[in-house]
């Protein structure tokens, strides 16, 4: 049987202070509440090496997201296609689209991002990927667990009798009615894909559902509560590389168990926390045989509504009278009209068939991971969602017709439903969830 072995590699990402935060939304950087990091494994043995990596920020959009991947791809010696980059999305973070901040320069407008410090990211990223490699570790098991998450998830969007959004659970929910809906539907489960060199546990990447926030917009850096969860996993396991992926929570948030008040915080973690341990605890280890990494290249289409055009997007982005979301919002749908052109790699993962690790862009709904677990009963389905978050939200189709907040942000069309569910289906091997074609 074939050598296989894994490197691991972490960078400290944590913005300089000033920094804008969320895309400059929101207060910037005052503080560091706790340290932001990027977190990458390498698997070796099977062709091109992969590169999946993480990092504790709002999102990688456009030619940034890119760019972190080049990095990975060119210090692991491999192709752009086999790497793989997130974010979990913590709101008192970095958001990065190079291109957008270039357009607000033009238009003289408020800054998103520091170019200077992104470029600084990216050469720190790809050094320790490279300096990573002079020290793999052999591995020849994966291990699969998993375990329910308890007063955490709920859906963002109530709807109504009319079948509209009646009621917006953001991730700080204070409307007392709006928490007590029912939690809606999320996937309450924490999963755990780990690495073992026989019986010696490598590495842990835990995927669980939600937006990742407790409260926010402060001026205090910090990964949240789904950051801290992971800490402390990493603390309980210190040998363990640790290693957490946000999964399709586009419509998912603590809503309806946080009204925001910063209390909530170490409950949430803690929660988090013990659906990390429980589905650690759970894990069941099966041998690497070999894996297979398949890529699906998709083009989602720009929105048609007038507001979404280039011509009201300039005129937007350069009204000084305007507030900083909208002129920023403008710049983000600018960069995203620009490169429409330049596909988005869905990747997946596929251990023999019986476990598969699906990479999605953008902040997908919680639908699209469902979907995906309907495709394959057969198999243990992990997913990533939060790649290349050009499009930003992905509702699906009858989403946007329900309306609530979502809908009037996100980037591409209705159709990115069925492009993406087709792409899903291919890369997944998989058949139609039941009762659809």
């Amino acid at each position: 049987m074939p050598a296989f072995h894994l490197a691991t590699f972490r960078v400290d990402v944590t913005p300089p202070i000033g920094h804008p935060l969320c895309g400059g939304w929101i207060e910037p950087a005052r503080k560091i509440a706790d340290p932001l990091e990027a977190f990458g494994v390498v698997l070796l043995g099977q062709g091109k090496p992969v590169v999946l990596c993480v990092f504790d920020w709002v999102a990688l959009r456009n030619d940034a997201h890119l760019a972190i991947r080049k990095a990975l791809a060119d210090a692991a010696h491999t192709t752009i296609e086999f790497v793989s980059v997130h974010a979990v999305h913590p709101h008192d973070a970095p958001f990065a689209d190079t291109e957008a901040q270039k357009i607000l320069d033009a238009a003289h407008g408020p800054p998103c991002l520091d170019l200077k410090f992104f470029d600084q990211v990216v050469k720190d990223i790809g050094k320790a990927c490279r300096d990573a490699l002079a020290k793999t570790k052999r591995f020849t098991h994966i291990g699969i667990g998993s375990a329910v998450v308890k007063e955490v998830a709920s859906n963002r969007r109530v709807l109504g009798p009319d079948g509209k959004v009646k009621f917006t659970r953001t991730s700080a929910t204070k409307d007392k009615e709006a928490r007590e809906q029912p939690e809606g539907v999320i996937d309450p489960v924490l999963r755990t894909l780990s690495f073992w060199d026989g019986d010696t546990p490598l590495v842990a990447m835990h995927y669980y559902a939600t937006h990742p926030m407790s409260y926010y917009g402060k001026g205090e850096v910090s990964a949240d509560f789904c950051g801290l969860a992971r800490r402390k996993f990493q603390e309980a396991n210190p040998t363990v590389f640790t290693a957490y992926f946000n999964g399709c929570g586009g419509n998912i948030t603590a809503g309806k168990y946080n009204d925001g008040s910063p209390e909530n915080r170490p409950l949430l973690r803690d929660r988090m926390l013990a659906g990390m341990t429980e589905s650690w605890k759970s894990t069941k280890r099966r041998e690497v045989t070999g894996w297979e990494w398949r890529v699906e290249p998709v083009k989602l289409k720009p929105r048609k509504e007038a507001s979404f055009t280039e011509e009201q997007s300039r005129l937007a982005v350069n009204d000084e009278k305007a507030t900083k979301a909208k002129r920023g919002n403008a710049a983000y749908q600018l960069a995203w009209l620009k490169r429409l052109d330049q596909p988005i790699d869905i990747g997946c993962l596929d251990f023999g068939g019986k476990t598969l690790v699906l990479h999605l862009p953008g902040e997908a709904f919680i639908d699209y991971q469902l979907a995906a677990q309907k495709m394959r009963p057969d198999a243990d389905v992990f997913v990533a969602s939060y790649g290349d978050d050009g499009c930003g939200y992905i509702p699906t189709a009858a989403g946007y017709l329900q309306g609530g907040y979502e809908p009037t942000v996100a980037l591409s069309s209705p159709d990115s439903e069925e492009i993406l569910m087709k792409a899903m289906m291919k890369l997944l091997k998989g058949k139609p969830p039941e009762g659809e074609k």
